[in-house]
């Protein structure tokens, strides 16, 4: 696993459920190595519970719990409308188990023992489903979701107006300042841009992102 696929998943909140303490204890503790914030749970039912109160951003769940079990977690989970993605770890390859599970959109099923290489495999797959989905990582525990057009961390979601959520694209997809001009004409296409106006749009845009992220070149533009 390469630095940056462990800063990336250092934005991320995981709840890990699982009955057997031993494998729960050896599996947590590679997490806790990885993640912002891991919850464990020893059941369905205390997962969910964690689930509801700490809503993370991926789930691996054991199929076979008590009270409630992996497959029937993840069907409340995805009642939710949540696109928290899921991954079911087993000892079992029935065919049964397999197609339900396909059912639920998963990441991915994993037949046990679970390996850091099986681990590593399907959280670099997690991530890669994260960027297709439009999630990009800003800095440490904040993150844009170009999709709902909102940015997060985890105290507080901001919802972006269009033209902030412009504004955001057009900075993170150039690498050098982004100038006053480009701003009017990509933001203020059939209009001028008047000073107050670009002040206004950015005095709320900042209160919106991590401190320092965006910076000012006098006379020039912006960057992040």
């Amino acid at each position: 696993m390469n630095t940056k696929m462990l800063e990336q998943l250092n934005n991320y909140r995981i709840l890990y459920a699982e009955d057997e303490c031993g494998v729960r204890k050896n599996v947590a503790e590679m997490l806790e190595l990885l993640f912002k914030e891991v919850h464990v749970a020893c059941d369905g039912k205390e997962a969910y519970r964690l689930f509801e109160e700490f809503d993370p951003d991926i789930v691996i769940t054991d199929i076979k719990m008590p009270n409630l079990s992996g497959i029937e977690l993840a069907k409340k989970i995805r009642k939710k409308g949540k696109n928290t993605q899921i991954i079911i770890i087993s000892a079992y390859t029935e065919v049964d188990y397999m197609l339900e599970a396909v059912e639920l959109s998963l990441i991915r099923y994993i037949v046990k023992p679970i390996t850091e290489t099986k681990l590593f495999e399907v959280l670099e797959r997690f991530l890669e489903i994260q960027k297709s989905n439009g999630i990009i990582d800003l800095v440490d525990d904040w993150l844009y979701d170009s999709a709902n057009k909102i940015i997060k961390n985890s105290n507080i979601v901001y919802e972006l107006t269009k033209k902030e959520s412009n504004l955001l694209e057009l900075l993170l997809s150039k690498k050098s300042v982004l100038t006053y001009e480009e701003i009017e004409m990509e933001l203020w296409t059939d209009e001028c841009m008047s000073l107050n106006a670009l002040r206004l749009l950015m005095k709320n845009f900042r209160k919106k992102l991590p401190k320092d992220y965006l910076k000012n070149i006098q006379g020039i533009g912006y960057k992040l």
